[in-house]
């Protein structure tokens, strides 16, 4: 009777309790001529049944020969796949700020993948307190430079790309970051007022608006105009030239992403006058005193009847018996301007004069003059 097989299906051999187990395999000449004996049964077996030994010699030498070339044979090597170990990059833009809802990014990558099908880029979109999230995976382009068109989200959007392929993932590129706003920038003018009054050749536009914002002021009156740039606090400051009446005038305010906003005002120039005055440290002087101090000062007032500083004042002193005597000085914040010399022995008695001339780039000149006297 024969042994029956395990459950499993195989059949085992025991000594005792402890199984046989082999730990080292046959070497090469070992399997070869395992593989000789087993054939060589095989051809027994094929003689008898078939009675005859020529196909069998036949089917044995093919038999042997792919053995042995089975085993001998060198196995091809694995491909290794090209891992990418510089990260791509993507081009930085001049000014981060759009309204557009869509932009190009422009990658690079390294020249080795360039035109790779095997390689594909990878983009990541990083909105404000978020972590970057995989949006978007385009083919290879042919050269090392690829665009690609990705859609914003509004706020701020920090993009990096990545190169995926068989050997992996790249580092990711430096962020590279857009900021879409949609908004119109503000602009609050605080002075002058709508409808006010200016006696002046020009008006000083002052205000705050957006940070950076560009802004042009037009006069429609006249057809002048002027630009500027809100500083990095918003402010900004823009004079234009006036007509005489009314003057229409507008203020354009664009931010860096692109959006405009608009505001209209009026204003009138007057008609005051730039008006000035001389004063003396002393109109009668005797002629025997003499030399003497004088001091002459002038006061200058814009025509809205405030001082006005800045102005260049020249002072003229005309005396019976000497040369005339001029200076020039220029008026403080008090619209105050002075001017001092001696008036020296020899000067006749008479009758002579002290005069000012006052110009501005504002208000145009004015002048005015009093009465100094050499006494007995």
């Amino acid at each position: 009777m024969r042994p029956r097989a395990p459950a499993s299906g195989r059949l085992s051999v025991h000594s005792g309790h402890t199984p046989i187990r082999r730990t080292r395999s046959l070497p090469l000449v070992g399997r070869l001529l395992l593989a000789a004996a087993v054939i060589a049964v095989a051809v027994g077996v094929l003689y008898v049944g078939a009675g005859g030994i020529g196909s069998v010699a036949n089917s044995l030498r093919s038999t042997f020969t792919g053995f042995v070339e089975g085993v001998t044979a060198t196995p091809s090597p694995t491909p290794t796949p090209l891992v990418v170990s510089d990260a791509p990059s993507i081009e930085a833009p001049v000014e981060p700020y759009t309204n557009a809802e869509s932009i190009d990014l422009i990658v690079t990558v390294p020249t080795a993948v360039a035109g790779d099908t095997d390689h594909r880029i990878r983009v990541y979109l990083a909105l404000e307190d978020q972590e970057p999230a995989a949006i978007e995976e385009v083919p290879m382009g042919p050269t090392p430079r690829t665009i690609v068109p990705v859609a914003l989200s509004k706020g701020i959007n920090d993009f990096t790309v990545t190169i995926v392929g068989p050997g992996g993932e790249s580092d990711p590129s430096p962020v590279v970051r857009y900021v879409l706003d949609q908004s119109k920038p503000g602009i609050k003018l605080s002075s002058p007022k709508d409808g006010a009054e200016v006696n002046s050749k020009t008006v000083e536009l002052k205000g705050r608006s957006q940070a950076r914002a560009t802004l042009i002021a037009r006069n429609t009156s006249n057809g002048t105009s002027i630009s500027g740039a809100a500083g990095t606090d918003g402010l900004f400051s823009l004079k234009l030239p006036l007509d005489r009446g009314s003057n229409a005038i507008t203020i354009q305010a664009t931010d860096p992403a692109g959006n405009v906003k608009e505001i209209e005002l009026t204003v009138r120039r007057g008609s005051g006058k730039l008006t000035a005055s001389i004063s003396a440290s002393d109109y009668r002087i005797k002629r025997g005193s003499l030399p003497a101090q004088i001091r002459l000062v002038a006061d200058v007032n814009d025509p809205d009847g405030k001082p006005l500083k800045g102005a260049r004042v020249t002072f003229t002193l005309s005396i019976p018996g000497i040369p005339t005597v001029t200076g020039e000085a220029e008026t403080n914040s008090n619209g105050r301007a002075a001017f001092e010399t001696t008036i020296p022995k020899g000067a006749d008695r008479g009758t002579g004069s002290a005069a000012i001339l006052v110009k501005t780039g504002d208000f145009g000149s004015t002048s005015d003059n009093t009465v100094i006297t050499i006494t007995k």
